[in-house]
């Protein structure tokens, strides 16, 4: 019994976390499909370890039977383990309403067509500028509608992104898509929040249809002092993870003309809808309130 122990912690491990994730979260399925992939496939392999490990079990061995090694057997449950653990924890935050619930997205004059990779908010009326948006790190794509749509309906066709495993920097030009699908939009801005904010300024950097960089409590991967680009960050004045300290520094860093605007009170989670984030600061200022402000001075800075 004891030689088989390392694999029934492996399929255990393999088995029980895709379910435990796709139970408890619905942001797992709506994410992008590598993540989903992983899950599924990691499932699939549980499942075999464990239906091979029964009918191993189940056989009749004589005396001088021959069992395989320990060790190899260990290794490989350990690296099972170790894999759904790196799974477990690139988790997505999911979109919830103030009390931290499950939320649904409300759209006014907003057309939402959603696929595989991206969320695309188009205003009824027509836009001619657009913004591609890179979420945080492990933020599902969704949780940022309730905020984007309300730039969207200024105008604005706004994509956010599905980033593979919620890490953008995986994939950086994954924005070029959403730039070749709107042909006739005439201005781009590469936006961002957190990560994805450094994931939006590497691409804006080398793409000369993206005409502004829009950075949500972020700071840009590289130096574009002499870029160009019309800049807006935007920041909060309680965020612990992107502090005002990172956001100063990020100064010189940027086009002489780059706008600022911190929203007094606010911390890292109100840039988006998805509860609070470990590492964050304490908000001194009402969600709503802070939100009315990042979502103003982003409509002012893409109207110019």
């Amino acid at each position: 019994m004891l030689h088989r122990v390392p694999a029934i912690c492996a399929a255990l491990a393999l088995i029980i976390t895709p379910v435990w994730l796709f139970a408890t979260n619905p942001a797992v399925a709506r994410s992008h499909p590598l993540l989903p992939s992983l899950l599924l496939a990691a499932l699939v392999i549980g499942l075999a370890v464990a239906v091979l490990t029964v009918r191993a079990g189940r056989r009749r061995r004589g005396p001088q039977g021959r069992r395989g090694s320990p060790v190899p057997a260990g290794i490989g449950a350990l690296v099972a383990i170790g894999l759904m653990a790196a799974l477990a924890w690139l988790e997505p935050f999911a979109l919830t309403d103030e009390q931290g619930g499950a939320a649904g997205v409300s759209l006014v004059n907003v057309d939402l067509i959603e696929d595989a990779t991206s969320i695309t908010l188009a205003p009824t009326g027509g836009a001619t500028r657009g913004l591609v948006f890179y979420p945080g790190a492990r933020v599902e794509a969704l949780a940022y509608v309730p905020l984007l749509s309300r730039v969207a309906q200024e105008g604005t066709v706004v994509v956010v992104l599905k980033e593979p495993l919620g890490i953008s920097l995986l994939q950086p030009g994954q924005a070029r898509s959403a730039l070749e699908a709107h042909p006739g939009i005439g201005r781009w801005v590469a936006g961002g929040h957190s990560l994805g904010g450094v994931a939006a300024s590497a691409f804006a950097s080398g793409n000369d249809a993206v005409h502004g960089l829009l950075l949500w409590a972020s700071y840009p991967l590289d130096d574009l002092s002499a870029s160009g680009l019309d800049v807006l960050s935007v920041s909060g004045s309680q965020d612990r993870l992107t502090t005002p300290a990172d956001v100063g520094a990020s100064r010189n860093s940027l086009p002489a003309g780059a706008r600022f605007t911190e929203i007094s009170g606010a911390v890292h989670a109100f840039f988006g809808d998805y509860g609070d984030q470990p590492g964050d600061g304490v908000a001194r200022t009402d969600r709503r309130d802070a939100q009315d402000g990042i979502v103003e001075a982003t409509n002012e800075f893409l109207a110019h």
